[in-house]
Protein backbone atom coordinates (compact mmCIF):
# COMPACT_ATOMS: atom_id res chain seq x y z
CA UNK A 1 0.00 0.00 0.00
CA UNK A 2 2.88 2.33 0.68
CA UNK A 3 4.06 1.90 -2.92
CA UNK A 4 0.55 2.82 -4.13
CA UNK A 5 0.55 6.02 -2.09
CA UNK A 6 3.93 7.16 -3.38
CA UNK A 7 2.85 6.69 -6.97
CA UNK A 8 -0.31 8.74 -6.38
CA UNK A 9 1.72 11.53 -4.82
CA UNK A 10 4.03 11.62 -7.88
CA UNK A 11 1.08 11.97 -10.25
CA UNK A 12 -0.37 14.88 -8.19
CA UNK A 13 -3.97 13.99 -9.01
CA UNK A 14 -6.95 12.99 -6.87
CA UNK A 15 -7.56 9.27 -6.79
CA UNK A 16 -10.99 7.87 -7.47
CA UNK A 17 -10.11 4.24 -7.80
CA UNK A 18 -7.18 1.94 -7.30
CA UNK A 19 -6.56 -1.70 -7.98
CA UNK A 20 -4.99 -3.63 -5.17
CA UNK A 21 -3.75 -7.13 -5.62
CA UNK A 22 -2.99 -8.85 -2.37
CA UNK A 23 -1.31 -12.20 -2.34
CA UNK A 24 -2.89 -14.76 -0.14
CA UNK A 25 -0.71 -15.53 2.83
CA UNK A 26 0.23 -19.10 3.35
CA UNK A 27 -0.10 -18.64 7.10
CA UNK A 28 -3.40 -16.77 7.14
CA UNK A 29 -6.58 -18.55 6.39
CA UNK A 30 -8.73 -15.46 6.36
CA UNK A 31 -8.22 -12.02 4.82
CA UNK A 32 -10.30 -8.91 4.54
CA UNK A 33 -12.17 -8.39 1.32
CA UNK A 34 -10.26 -6.58 -1.46
CA UNK A 35 -13.06 -4.04 -1.92
CA UNK A 36 -12.74 -2.86 1.66
CA UNK A 37 -8.96 -2.41 1.18
CA UNK A 38 -9.41 -0.38 -2.03
CA UNK A 39 -11.89 1.98 -0.41
CA UNK A 40 -9.57 2.69 2.46
CA UNK A 41 -6.65 3.49 0.13
CA UNK A 42 -8.77 5.87 -1.99
CA UNK A 43 -10.15 7.65 1.06
CA UNK A 44 -6.67 8.06 2.54
CA UNK A 45 -5.23 9.65 -0.60
CA UNK A 46 -8.21 11.96 -1.19
CA UNK A 47 -8.18 13.12 2.44
CA UNK A 48 -4.55 14.14 2.12
CA UNK A 49 -5.21 16.13 -1.07
CA UNK A 50 -8.31 17.86 0.38
CA UNK A 51 -6.35 18.88 3.46
CA UNK A 52 -3.90 20.89 1.36
CA UNK A 53 -1.11 18.38 1.60
CA UNK A 54 0.60 18.47 -1.73
CA UNK A 55 2.97 15.76 -2.66
CA UNK A 56 6.58 16.78 -2.69
CA UNK A 57 8.36 17.17 -5.97
CA UNK A 58 10.54 14.22 -6.83
CA UNK A 59 14.12 14.78 -5.86
CA UNK A 60 17.33 12.92 -5.74
CA UNK A 61 16.54 12.07 -2.09
CA UNK A 62 13.31 10.40 -3.20
CA UNK A 63 15.24 8.31 -5.69
CA UNK A 64 14.49 10.36 -8.80
CA UNK A 65 17.59 11.72 -10.63
CA UNK A 66 17.39 13.95 -13.70
CA UNK A 67 19.37 12.38 -16.52
CA UNK A 68 20.64 13.77 -19.81
CA UNK A 69 19.26 12.62 -23.11
CA UNK A 70 21.93 10.21 -24.25
CA UNK A 71 20.48 10.07 -27.78
CA UNK A 72 21.05 13.79 -28.43
CA UNK A 73 24.15 14.63 -30.54
CA UNK A 74 27.06 15.79 -28.47
CA UNK A 75 28.72 18.96 -29.73
CA UNK A 76 32.44 18.98 -29.22
CA UNK A 77 34.57 22.11 -29.46
CA UNK A 78 37.93 21.57 -31.01
CA UNK A 79 40.75 23.40 -29.38
CA UNK A 80 43.15 25.21 -31.70
CA UNK A 81 46.75 24.23 -31.22
CA UNK A 82 49.75 26.52 -31.04
CA UNK A 83 50.78 25.68 -34.62
CA UNK A 84 47.37 26.72 -35.96
CA UNK A 85 47.54 30.05 -34.14
CA UNK A 86 51.03 30.71 -35.55
CA UNK A 87 49.86 30.00 -39.12
CA UNK A 88 46.89 32.37 -38.73
CA UNK A 89 49.15 35.10 -37.34
CA UNK A 90 51.67 34.71 -40.18
CA UNK A 91 48.90 34.82 -42.79
CA UNK A 92 47.45 37.99 -41.28
CA UNK A 93 50.90 39.62 -41.18
CA UNK A 94 51.53 38.75 -44.84
CA UNK A 95 48.17 40.24 -45.86
CA UNK A 96 48.91 43.45 -43.96
CA UNK A 97 52.35 43.72 -45.57
CA UNK A 98 50.93 43.20 -49.06
CA UNK A 99 48.23 45.81 -48.43
CA UNK A 100 50.83 48.28 -47.15
CA UNK A 101 53.07 47.80 -50.19
CA UNK A 102 50.10 48.21 -52.53
CA UNK A 103 48.98 51.45 -50.87
CA UNK A 104 52.48 52.92 -50.86
CA UNK A 105 52.91 52.00 -54.54
CA UNK A 106 49.71 53.88 -55.33
CA UNK A 107 50.10 56.95 -53.13
CA UNK A 108 53.85 57.20 -52.38
CA UNK A 109 55.72 55.54 -55.27
CA UNK A 110 59.18 56.87 -54.36
CA UNK A 111 59.49 55.41 -50.86
CA UNK A 112 62.60 53.51 -49.77
CA UNK A 113 60.76 50.18 -49.61
CA UNK A 114 59.44 50.61 -53.16
CA UNK A 115 62.93 51.42 -54.40
CA UNK A 116 64.30 48.37 -52.59
CA UNK A 117 61.56 46.04 -53.90
CA UNK A 118 61.97 47.47 -57.39
CA UNK A 119 65.68 46.73 -57.25
CA UNK A 120 64.95 43.12 -56.34
CA UNK A 121 62.44 42.61 -59.14
CA UNK A 122 64.09 44.67 -61.86
CA UNK A 123 65.61 42.63 -64.64
CA UNK A 124 68.80 44.20 -65.87
CA UNK A 125 69.38 43.74 -69.60
CA UNK A 126 72.75 44.37 -71.13
CA UNK A 127 72.76 46.87 -73.97
CA UNK A 128 74.13 45.82 -77.30
CA UNK A 129 77.45 47.40 -78.22
CA UNK A 130 77.67 49.62 -81.32
CA UNK A 131 79.42 46.97 -83.46
CA UNK A 132 76.50 44.56 -82.97
CA UNK A 133 74.25 46.80 -85.05
CA UNK A 134 73.95 46.18 -88.77
CA UNK A 135 74.46 49.53 -90.55
CA UNK A 136 72.57 50.69 -93.63
CA UNK A 137 73.14 53.35 -96.28
CA UNK A 138 72.28 56.97 -95.43
CA UNK A 139 70.84 57.45 -98.93
CA UNK A 140 68.47 55.40 -101.04
CA UNK A 141 69.85 52.60 -103.19
CA UNK A 142 68.30 54.39 -106.16
CA UNK A 143 70.10 57.65 -105.37
CA UNK A 144 72.97 58.90 -107.58
CA UNK A 145 74.62 60.59 -104.59
CA UNK A 146 78.37 59.98 -104.29
CA UNK A 147 78.91 58.90 -100.64
CA UNK A 148 82.40 58.93 -99.10
CA UNK A 149 83.99 58.65 -95.63
CA UNK A 150 86.80 60.76 -94.13
CA UNK A 151 89.82 59.31 -92.33
CA UNK A 152 88.34 60.20 -88.98
CA UNK A 153 85.09 58.31 -89.80
CA UNK A 154 82.59 60.93 -91.03
CA UNK A 155 80.29 59.96 -93.91
CA UNK A 156 79.53 62.85 -96.28
CA UNK A 157 77.89 63.71 -99.63
CA UNK A 158 76.61 66.79 -101.49
CA UNK A 159 73.69 65.65 -103.61
CA UNK A 160 69.92 66.02 -103.70
CA UNK A 161 68.65 63.00 -101.76
CA UNK A 162 66.42 61.66 -99.03
CA UNK A 163 68.43 60.90 -95.89
CA UNK A 164 68.08 57.69 -93.83
CA UNK A 165 69.40 56.76 -90.35
CA UNK A 166 72.34 54.33 -90.21
CA UNK A 167 70.15 51.99 -88.08
CA UNK A 168 66.96 52.08 -85.99
CA UNK A 169 66.80 54.53 -83.10
CA UNK A 170 65.02 57.44 -81.43
CA UNK A 171 65.39 61.11 -82.25
CA UNK A 172 67.16 62.70 -79.26
CA UNK A 173 67.20 66.29 -80.54
CA UNK A 174 66.56 68.51 -83.55
CA UNK A 175 68.33 71.89 -83.83
CA UNK A 176 68.40 74.56 -86.55
CA UNK A 177 71.26 76.86 -87.55
CA UNK A 178 71.14 79.15 -90.60
CA UNK A 179 68.11 77.31 -92.00
CA UNK A 180 69.96 73.97 -91.83
CA UNK A 181 69.01 71.22 -89.39
CA UNK A 182 71.13 68.98 -87.19
CA UNK A 183 69.57 65.77 -85.88
CA UNK A 184 70.92 63.53 -83.12
CA UNK A 185 69.66 59.94 -83.08
CA UNK A 186 70.12 57.64 -80.05
CA UNK A 187 70.54 53.98 -81.00
CA UNK A 188 71.42 52.99 -77.40
CA UNK A 189 72.29 55.02 -74.32
CA UNK A 190 75.89 55.29 -75.64
CA UNK A 191 75.73 54.62 -79.38
CA UNK A 192 74.50 57.72 -81.26
CA UNK A 193 74.70 59.30 -84.70
CA UNK A 194 74.66 63.01 -85.60
CA UNK A 195 73.50 64.21 -89.04
CA UNK A 196 74.11 67.82 -90.13
CA UNK A 197 73.32 69.94 -93.25
CA UNK A 198 69.66 68.88 -93.73
CA UNK A 199 67.22 71.22 -95.45
CA UNK A 200 64.11 69.39 -94.13
CA UNK A 201 63.45 67.10 -91.16
CA UNK A 202 60.38 64.87 -90.98
CA UNK A 203 60.75 63.80 -87.34
CA UNK A 204 60.87 65.50 -83.94
CA UNK A 205 62.50 64.67 -80.62
CA UNK A 206 61.11 61.46 -79.15
CA UNK A 207 60.06 59.93 -82.49
CA UNK A 208 61.21 56.45 -83.43
CA UNK A 209 63.08 56.23 -86.74
CA UNK A 210 63.71 53.19 -88.92
CA UNK A 211 66.63 52.44 -91.19
CA UNK A 212 64.32 51.83 -94.16
CA UNK A 213 62.42 55.14 -93.83
CA UNK A 214 63.86 58.61 -94.59
CA UNK A 215 63.74 61.16 -91.77
CA UNK A 216 65.25 64.14 -93.65
CA UNK A 217 65.96 65.66 -97.07
CA UNK A 218 68.81 67.53 -98.71
CA UNK A 219 68.41 69.85 -101.72
CA UNK A 220 72.01 69.17 -102.66
CA UNK A 221 73.16 72.75 -102.02
CA UNK A 222 75.04 71.95 -98.77
CA UNK A 223 77.16 69.04 -97.61
CA UNK A 224 75.42 66.44 -95.46
CA UNK A 225 77.66 64.86 -92.81
CA UNK A 226 76.96 61.74 -90.72
CA UNK A 227 79.12 60.98 -87.66
CA UNK A 228 78.73 58.01 -85.25
CA UNK A 229 79.75 58.08 -81.57
CA UNK A 230 80.30 55.62 -78.77
CA UNK A 231 79.67 57.95 -75.87
CA UNK A 232 81.87 60.94 -76.66
CA UNK A 233 84.24 58.95 -78.92
CA UNK A 234 83.95 59.45 -82.68
CA UNK A 235 83.88 56.04 -84.35
CA UNK A 236 86.05 55.39 -87.42
CA UNK A 237 86.23 51.58 -87.23
CA UNK A 238 84.23 50.95 -90.41
CA UNK A 239 84.55 51.23 -94.18
CA UNK A 240 82.07 51.80 -96.99
CA UNK A 241 80.87 48.96 -99.18
CA UNK A 242 79.38 51.07 -101.99
CA UNK A 243 77.23 53.47 -99.93
CA UNK A 244 76.76 51.04 -97.02
CA UNK A 245 79.02 51.36 -93.93
CA UNK A 246 80.43 48.04 -92.64
CA UNK A 247 82.19 47.49 -89.31
CA UNK A 248 85.82 46.45 -89.50
CA UNK A 249 86.32 42.86 -88.35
Amino acid sequence: MEQGLEYAQMLEIPVSTVSVVKKRSLFSRRSKPADDLKERVVESVNDRLDGGELPEQPSEAAGFVETEDLTAPVKTKKKMGVAGKIIIAETAAACLLAAGIFLTNVFVPNTAINTFMGGLTAVKTKEASYNQFKLTSVVSELSDASVAVTDDGVIHFTEKAAVYPVCDGEVASVTETDSLYTVKIAHTSKFTSVITGLDTVYAKAGDQVKSNLPFGYSKGENEVRVAMYDGDTLLNCYTLSGAVPVWNS
